[in-house]
Formats: C-alpha cells, sequence, structure tokens
C-alpha cells in the first residue's frame, strides 16, 4: 500500500480531491488529501509547505514510508518545496504549474506565455458533473494573492522522479501548453488523461488508474 498526498490548488481545499480518495482507497492504496492556508494574507510558499509537512506527519508519523507527492495547478509551486523534508516516491504534477528557480508565481504567467481563457468558470468546469459543480460552488472560496508575491526559493527542481500529468481537455492550462512548458522547465514530456482543468472532480476514476499506475513504473 502507497500513500498518496494530495495537494490543491488555489483555493486550498482538501475537499476538491474528495472524488479521487475513494477512487484511490478501492485501489489498494492510502490517500491524504491536505488543506492549504489559502485565506491567510500572511501565508506565503513557505507556510504552504509547513502546511503540507505537517499534515502528512499527523496523519503517517514523523518518519512516514515514501510516498507519492500530487500537485494540482497552484499546488505546483508548493509541492516541490516539500520533498526535501519528507521521503517522497514520486512527484506527480496534475495540470500544475512549473516554476522556475526565482521565479514568482505572479509573473509565470507572463514567463510561460499563459494565455487568459476568458471565462474562467467555463475553463474550469465544463466537464465536471452539474452536480459537483453546485456542491463545490456552495462551497466558500478565497485564495490571497501572497503566495504570488514569493520568488520560488528552490535553485533547482528536486532530485526526485517527476511526472507531468495533464487533462487532454483542460481550457484553463490546454495540453499543448502544458507539452511547451513541461519540455522547456523540465525535460520531461507530459502524459494524459481525460478531463479538463479540474480533472479530479470530472474524470476521479481514470486519474486514480494513471496514479496508481505510475507505481509500476
Amino acid at each position: 500500500m502507497t500513500s498518496f498526498v494530495l495537494v490543491p490548488g488555489a483555493g486550498g481545499s482538501a475537499s476538491y480531491w474528495h472524488r479521487l480518495l475513494p477512487e484511490l482507497e478501492r485501489l489498494g492504496h492510502r490517500a491524504l488529501a491536505v488543506g492549504l492556508p489559502a485565506a491567510d494574507p500572511s501565508a506565503g510558499l513557505a507556510v504552504y509547505a509547513d502546511a503540507v509537512v505537517d499534515a502528512v506527519r499527523t496523519e503517517l508519523g514523523d518518519s512516514p514510508e515514501p510516498v507519492v507527492l500530487v500537485a494540482h495547478s497552484l499546488g505546483g509551486l508548493t509541492a516541490p518545496l516539500v520533498c526535501d523534508r519528507l521521503p517522497v516516491r514520486l512527484l506527480v504534477l496534475v495540470n500544475a504549474m512549473v516554476p522556475s528557480p526565482g521565479e514568482t508565481g505572479g509573473a509565470w504567467w507572463a514567463n510561460t506565455g499563459h494565455r487568459d481563457p476568458g471565462d474562467t468558470t467555463e475553463a474550469f468546469f465544463h466537464d465536471v458533473p452539474a452536480d459537483v459543480v453546485a456542491a463545490v460552488q456552495d462551497e466558500p472560496f478565497e485564495q490571497t494573492g501572497r503566495p504570488f508575491e514569493d520568488p520560488w526559493p528552490l535553485d533547482r527542481w528536486p532530485d526526485v522522479p517527476t511526472r507531468v500529468l495533464a487533462g487532454r481537455d483542460d481550457r484553463f492550462f490546454p495540453l499543448e501548453f502544458q507539452r511547451r512548458v513541461a519540455a522547456d522547465r523540465l525535460g520531461l514530456p507530459v502524459d494524459e488523461v481525460p478531463g479538463g482543468h479540474l480533472v479530479a472532480l470530472s474524470r476521479p476514476v481514470e486519474l486514480a488508474e494513471r496514479l496508481v499506475a505510475y507505481l509500476a513504473g
């Protein structure tokens, strides 16, 4: 049994992963969804990283077996920061931001050539079931700009096996965009799964199966 540690994107809600958790457990693994202090205007990337480490140590103990760290969207800025503080078997970026050393999250958009998708509600939720959309939109959402202000503090990508996984229907970070960023910044190819940006909500079965399949590699 492997422990999957799930780091959310903007809004920092652990509930983003609520459809994926039972699918990973069905496949015989443990899953821990981490919440981040997204509403705290004083919380930057270091505090976000602390939240991941604290959650893992609380749930899995101070000396856990190596985990699979899964980061979604904005979580791509945080997850690499914990790789020297926890035993990480694999880091998986799911429709995630890939930072460069010294780059702020605020500068990332222009530096990568990201294009505004227009209607972000449509870009995020176009393939999410209506009942799931309604439940998500009933929850409060808040994301301060604080973590976008911090220069990314690592001088290189962590020495941890990394996979880049993209929803082929993502309208916020389109597939070709993710391929270019992954190649330019990590020298890695992009694997695909069906689904859009919020793939853990729209295609949890397929996402779980792909994540578990990585263990064989």
